[in-house]
């Protein structure tokens, strides 16, 4: 079968790659730089190209019978934010309608758990309204992107699943998508001295090669029109780092800091960027959420997809041991 796939040279998409590739699949991969890709296979056709260009998806895109949609603006900050939405909603109906008109069978498109919301007294589940507004821009343009696939479904009859990652670790890429990997090599090497807030609140944290399993199955399985979540574990700040001690043996002295003092440390960061031109690591709209819970019921997505996901333990062992051997 020919697929369509986009962000093969990312974090996740290089996962998800391999897995299409090692079922027999020729893959159609659409880089701005076909050169970054790792993978080297004779089914692997890469096509130079650009998500926010119609001609290069057209070109990609012919003779494939399903889409995986992978590439997104992620970052914490953009000089421009409409960045997001030109990458993460423009570029989404550029391919739909390319999907469409070449009558591909099936899209899935990679969302995020942040568009869910903070989690209350329970995991949050995908039907469950969202009780706040969004927090930035990477948040805003993939509801808005969501909502678009859904139109698609149901006024089109596009067959098109949605999946949500949570916090993906694991060993692969190093950049801002793989930044709990970043968190534990520094930890390891004595450079993190952090952790958010009182280290009580809840985040969730998925393995890579499980999210990229994900997808396949939501391929397989998932039902037009409905959203899966593809998390993992959901542990607060202070079990996260205590497990990082137990996998490495460094007892280093952690500090925790204030989320307002931390907010105050992101608009210096802004400030900084106006000076300098240095983008900041982080500001003050991504800060914010670490003020609140992200539990994830993944249950949907294990009962209509068989999906799974391992501990975060068992995780973050085979992450730590892959980077020590390199």
């Amino acid at each position: 079968m020919k697929i369509f796939l986009t962000g093969a040279t990312g974090y996740l998409g290089e996962y998800v790659l391999k897995l299409l590739l090692a079922e027999g699949n020729t893959v159609h991969a659409l880089c701005r730089n076909p050169e970054r890709l790792s993978v080297k296979h004779p089914n692997l056709n890469p096509f130079k190209g650009d998500i926010n260009n119609a001609a290069s998806i057209e070109d990609a895109m012919e003779g494939c019978e399903q889409v995986y949609h992978l590439a997104a603006f992620a970052k914490p900050w953009a000089k421009d934010p409409k960045t997001y939405f030109r990458m993460n909603v423009d570029a989404v109906k550029s391919i739909l309608d390319i999907a469409l008109q070449k009558k591909v069978a099936k899209v899935v498109f990679t969302s995020t758990a942040g568009v869910f919301g903070p989690s209350k007294k329970l995991p949050v589940k995908e039907l469950d309204v969202r009780t706040v507004p969004e927090f930035n821009e990477y948040e805003e343009s993939k509801t808005i992107a969501e909502e678009l696939c859904r139109k698609y479904v149901s006024e089109k009859n596009m067959n098109i699943v949605i999946v949500n990652p949570s916090r993906i670790y694991g060993p692969g890429v190093d950049n801002e998508s793989n930044s709990i990997t970043k968190i534990l090599k520094m930890f390891d090497e004595g450079k993190w001295k952090t952790i958010p807030g009182d280290g009580s609140t809840i985040g969730n944290y998925v393995h890579v090669e499980d999210v990229a399993n994900g997808h396949i199955l939501a391929m397989k399985y998932g039902k037009a029109g409905e959203r899966y979540s593809l998390g993992g574990e959901n542990l607060s700040y202070l079990t996260f780092f205590e497990t990082m001690r137990e996998i490495t043996g460094k007892k280093h002295a952690l500090y925790k800091i204030p989320v307002p003092l931390m907010m105050f440390a992101g608009k210096l960061m802004l400030i900084r960027e106006k000076i300098t031109g240095t983008p900041p690591l982080l500001t003050p709209k991504w800060i914010r959420k670490y003020s609140y819970n992200w539990a994830l019921d993944v249950s949907k997505a294990q009962n209509e997809l068989g999906y799974t996901y391992r501990n975060f333990k068992e995780g973050i062992q085979q992450t730590y041991n892959t980077f020590k051997k390199k």
